[in-house]
Parts: structure tokens; sequence; C-alpha cells
């Protein structure tokens, strides 16, 4: 249904040999996930071109370096104007490729737009040279902020283009060369991004994709001239980047890794509200979000009326096909057999571990066959650190409420996960907010606001097995660059200064 271009270098894609003697033997088939009788494309891996695309962003580099911030700006608008024509066609892909629906798609390939004005407001000027007159006598200190070279940007399939598109724009306005992989689960929603970048003029080498497995990226990380390094994705992923990067010490690298998000519920709060917020940030891109909400802490005195209208509520979310309904739905499917397995599988687990079943998550039948699944809500007595269901990621649409009397209890819960991505407390009391700004453990906590609520305007991160440190959205321009000091003399006429020679 859907064409893949090939690798692109050179400014120009570049088709792998699917007949003769060198032709690739390794593809990876995508079907779509909302309809698993509809093949959307099948890829061709091909590891040959490895060597020339490193070898292309590496000339990339050196022109794109000495690019004018100027001349960056102009051909990102252009690269945003191409953006604005191809919009419908992007959500569609992602719908199609994602199961994410339709109005939930829209939302994504409109986010590209409005980050390049984002990122050219509010995360260029994090990067402008400092100057500082007299810093010593008759001499200027400067700071500068320079690129560090070939960046490999590693997609995610929950965001094919959103996250990467963050990334990509942070690498290219400092100065750097890109070289893009998507995930293998989202390649043509990934190229019909990518080839709003090529439109837009790049000098040759400055953007390059490739497609590719998990061996396309092993071999592109272990090449000494790759500089920067993005990866979005779980924590094993990303272990074993680190793993693979860690004794180059040229690399600087970056990770959005996983979350098992908390929120605490105080009995102040609005529960219809809470309500609203709950269901959104627990079953939004049917729970495949890394600021997904996963454990509730709720007060004792009203938990139960709060699970019992959660449930109620959860009941009514339509589960349908992202784009072929009658019904708009609030959650598609996920994303393929190995995530409805091991969904299926965590459903199992809670059993086996005695936490309780309010809502049993199960695989959905559907006009279309799938990977449908209703979302599941369980009640802990307590947090477990033990559990395994209660610790890991399950990446799925579910929430499992814990109940708590003492505010401090509640922070407790928050922190007791190996994760430490997003937090949200609903509340009116805001010493309780400001006690927990103070003491749980994450790169973000709202107040009176899901964990899947962000801004692009503010540094989106996590701690522990979350991230490294290296916050994305507006702060991802931040690990782009390094700073380079230099000292600069306005007077040039001889001191006299120098002790201890002869006359």
């Amino acid at each position: 249904m859907f064409e893949l271009k090939g690798n692109y270098f050179n400014n120009k894609y570049h088709q792998t040999l699917i007949s003769g003697p060198s032709a690739t033997e390794v593809f990876v088939k995508r079907e779509c996930p909302a309809n698993t009788d509809l093949e959307l494309w099948n890829l061709p891996v091909d590891y040959s071109n490895v060597d020339e695309i490193i070898d292309a962003s590496i000339k990339g580099f050196k022109t794109w370096r000495n690019t004018s911030v100027e001349d960056r700006i102009t051909v990102l608008k252009r690269y945003q104007e191409s953006l604005k024509k191809n919009q419908e066609r992007i959500a569609t892909a992602i719908s199609l490729e994602v199961g994410k629906p339709f109005w939930e798609a829209k939302t994504e390939a409109a986010a590209l737009v409005s980050k390049v004005d984002v990122t050219i407001n509010d995360s260029l000027p994090r990067i402008n040279t400092k100057e500082y007159k007299d810093i010593l006598p008759n001499t200027k200190g400067s700071v500068h902020y320079k690129p560090v070279g070939p960046c490999f940007i590693i997609g995610p399939f929950n965001f094919p283009c959103h996250l990467a598109n963050g990334q990509i724009l942070s690498a290219l306005i400092s100065g750097n060369s890109i070289i893009f992989k998507p995930s293998e689960k989202t390649c043509y929603s990934s190229q019909l991004m990518f080839e709003c970048l090529a439109e837009a003029g790049f000098p040759d080498g400055v953007v390059n994709l490739i497609q590719g497995d998990g061996e396309t990226a092993r071999r592109i990380l272990k090449s000494k001239d790759i500089k920067g390094v993005f990866f979005t994705g779980s924590k094993e992923v990303g272990l074993k980047i680190i793993e693979s990067t860690y004794s180059d010490l040229s690399k600087l690298v970056s990770l959005e890794l996983g979350g098992k998000n908390p929120a605490i519920v105080d009995p102040s709060s609005n529960m219809d509200f809470v309500l609203e917020e709950l269901i959104k940030g627990s079953f939004l891109t049917t729970g495949q979000r890394c600021t997904s909400t996963a454990i509730v802490a709720v007060h004792e005195s009203i938990h139960e009326e709060l699970i019992s209208k959660f449930h109620e509520m959860a009941k009514k979310i339509i589960v349908d096909h992202p784009i072929e309904h009658e019904n708009t739905p609030f959650m598609g499917p996920l994303v393929d057999q190995r995530s409805l397995d091991q969904y299926l599988l965590y459903m199992g687990m809670a059993k086996r571990e005695g936490i309780q079943e309010v809502m049993r998550g199960k695989q959905l039948d559907k006009k279309f066959p799938g990977y449908y699944v209703s979302p599941s809500i369980h009640l802990a007595k307590s947090f477990d650190e033990n559990s395994h269901f209660l610790s890991s990621e399950i990446f799925g649409p579910n929430c499992t409420f814990i109940t708590y009397n003492d505010f401090d209890e509640a922070i407790d819960i928050a922190n007791k996960t190996e994760y430490g991505l997003a937090a949200s407390v609903f509340t009116k009391d805001q010493s309780q907010f400001d006690h927990a700004v103070k003491n749980i453990d994450a790169g973000l906590i709202n107040l009176n606001r899901s964990t899947v609520g962000a801004s692009a305007k503010l540094p989106f991160g996590g701690v522990k097995n979350s991230g490294n440190y290296k916050p994305a959205a507006v702060s991802t321009i931040d690990s782009c660059v390094y700073q380079m000091s230099s000292l600069e003399v306005q007077e040039t006429e001889p001191s006299g200064s120098i002790v201890g020679l002869m006359d």
C-alpha cells in the first residue's frame, strides 16, 4: 500500500536491491495494527549503505557548521512550509502504522509545524554566544556553543514523527548533520516527514535517512564519527546503547526512556475534573506513552467513589479502527502482536500476584482484525516492590490504584518505582504540591493536570531509569552542542610584564 523509497544520503534516495546475487535477504514486514489483513509495506534491510551514510553526514557537517544561523533558519522555514502542506498525509500514515485515532494523529502532525517556531524562538537563544567584557585586564571572555558533529537520531513508534522532529530540529539549527533511523514499525510516516526535510534544500549530506532494524542502529552507533546520539524508547534498549557507547568519550548520548508514572489524588480535589484527567493520562494512545499514568495513589476516604466512577467512565471508552469507524474512537489498537501478548501477560501476572482486578483487560473482536484491547483497572493494597506487575512499564492501557492515608505515604508510593519521568498531584492545597515538588523524584510534576501534559517550551526528561539527565523538548539543543571558551585580548602592545629576562 505504501511505497518505501529506501535510504536517503547525498541528497537522493537509494533503493535496496531485492533480486540478484547481491540482494538483501533481510525483510521487515509491517501490517496495519487496526486491520491485520492490510499489509502496509515490506522493508528490505540493507546494511551496505551504513558507511556511505556516515561519510555523507561527515561531509554535510563540514558544510553546515559553517552555514550562518540565519541561513539555517531559512532552510528550516522551508521545511516548515512543506510540513504544513503534508499534514493530512502524515496524519493518515501515523494512524495506519501506529493505530492512533485520526484526531490524535492530526494533533501530532500539527505539532511538527509548531515545533519549528519553538526551536527557533525558544531553543536557539539557549546557545547564543555569551560575552563578558573585561573578564581580565584588557581581555574579553566568550562562551561559544559549538555543534558536536554528525548526530544519530533513533525514533520511537508511539510518536514516530513528533519526538524525532524535535531532536532533528535542535541538531540542525545548532549546526550538526543528522542521520535519522525511524522505528521499524513506522517507516512510512517517518519517511513522509523526512521528505519534507529533503524538499527544504539542505546541502549534500546534512540530512540523511536510514531504514532498518536494530542491527542497522548498532552498526552506526559503533562509528567513531558519530558524535551525538538521541534515542527515545525502552529502558532495555537505552541500556544497550549505553553499553555500546560508554567507551567512546567523544559521544554525547541523550536518552528519553520509559516511565511508571504516578498520580496522587487528595480528598480536596475536584473529583469530576480528576476523573477526566486520569482517563486521559491512563488511556490516551492506548496507554503507549512514556508519560502514561500507571499508578494512582488515592486517599483512603475517597478511593471507593473514585475507582467506581473511573470504572464507569472506562467502560464507555470507544475502541475502534483509527480511520474506518462509525463512532470516533478514544483508543485504537496496540501497535503489534508482541505488545498485545505482553499486555495480556501482565493481566495474568496481576492475578497471580493477588492484585485485585476491577476491570479486565482483554482482546476485543472488532469489524477489522487487529490488536484491540479493553482498558484495565486494578487495585493494590500497597506497593510491593517485589511485584513485577507494579514495578514494570506495561505500555498498554492499565491503571492501578493504591490507597494512602498520609500525604508522605503517597509520595513514598510515587517514589518506589525504578522510573522517574512524570507525576501528577491533584489537590487544592498548594503547600502539598510544593512539598511534592521537593520530594518526588521525577523530571515532570504537574499540579491538577495529567502526567501526559507537557509543554514544548519547558525541559522534558526523567531521572532514575527514565533518562540520563539530558532532557528533551526546549532543552534538547543543550545536548547538540559543547561549550568552548575564549579569551580575546583587546590591546596587543607589549606589556613588559615578563619576569626573568636579561636586559
